[in-house]
């Protein structure tokens, strides 16, 4: 096999360009959810799906969260009834361990879960922290103040690197346990967090699905992000509620694009 002839500068172009291509476009979008995380990758599907603009803003250098590594770094998740309809939907093998409760591998499901958000259509920023919100009249969120992640790991005399933000119509906070998103607004005021609870599966899955919606003018709260809010038990490694708050924030988020118009 002879690859075509190709020049280092053209493989430096294909990737400034093509970024700043997708940058540029994705300034103003539908919907930005923050976190890509089991939740995040669902909501994201479920939107963009729909043909919602939907970009997934995400910290880390890899999508997933947990939902990678699963419980104790045994890459195996556990899916309570009915979580496991959402690996059916996306094509994922599992077992079932005993009555209401499967079992997968994480890297499996996580990897369907990426590529069937990015099948929709949805885009991502890896290596992108949230600073801030964007806030309109009565203080409804519009969007997000974004910086690169590394920068908030450098010595505080060189971190003056201001950011940039990026306008949504919904801002979907799916960080977890930081929920970092209600976070900004907590600091200025708008909302007040009560902290998650100690673990207990059976109560967290149920009440965490109840609670995803809109929380504050353009904001919806999913996942652990929610339990952090409204002070709800974790779960721990197991992932159904995930999968499902996600699905509720697509909708609670459709809901309000409806009413706005």
């Amino acid at each position: 096999m002879i690859f075509d002839k190709v020049e280092e500068k053209d493989v430096t172009r294909a990737i400034t360009e093509g970024f700043l291509k997708d940058f540029s476009s994705y300034a103003e979008n539908d919907v930005v959810i923050v976190g890509g995380g089991p939740s995040g990758l669902t909501a994201a599907k479920e939107l963009a799906s729909q043909g919602i603009k939907t970009l997934i803003i995400e910290r880390n250098n890899y999508l997933g969260g947990g939902f990678w590594i699963g419980g104790y770094l045994m890459n195996k998740i556990t899916v309570r009834a009915p979580g496991q309809e959402v690996l059916d939907e996306i094509g994922v093998p599992y077992e079932k361990f005993t009555e209401g409760l499967y079992v997968c591998d994480g890297p499996h499901a996580c990897s369907k879960l990426i590529a069937a958000a990015c099948d929709a259509g949805a885009k991502i920023l890896n290596m992108t922290k949230v600073d801030d919100v964007v806030l309109r009249e009565e203080n409804r969120v519009a969007g997000v103040v974004i910086n690169w992640t590394p920068i908030s790991a450098l010595p505080r005399e060189i971190t003056c690197v201001d950011p940039i933000s990026v306008q949504a119509k919904v801002v979907i906070d799916g960080t977890g346990h930081d929920a970092e998103v209600v976070a900004a607004l907590e600091r200025r005021g708008l909302i007040k967090t009560k902290g998650f609870g100690a673990m207990w599966v059976e109560k967290s899955e149920d009440a965490v699905v109840e609670h995803t919606g809109e929380c504050h003018p353009g904001l919806v709260v999913m996942g652990m992000a929610a339990s952090t809010l409204y002070g709800l038990p974790r779960m721990g490694p197991t992932f159904g509620a995930m999968l499902l708050s996600g699905k509720k924030a697509a909708e609670a988020a459709m809901e309000i694009l409806e009413r706005e118009g």
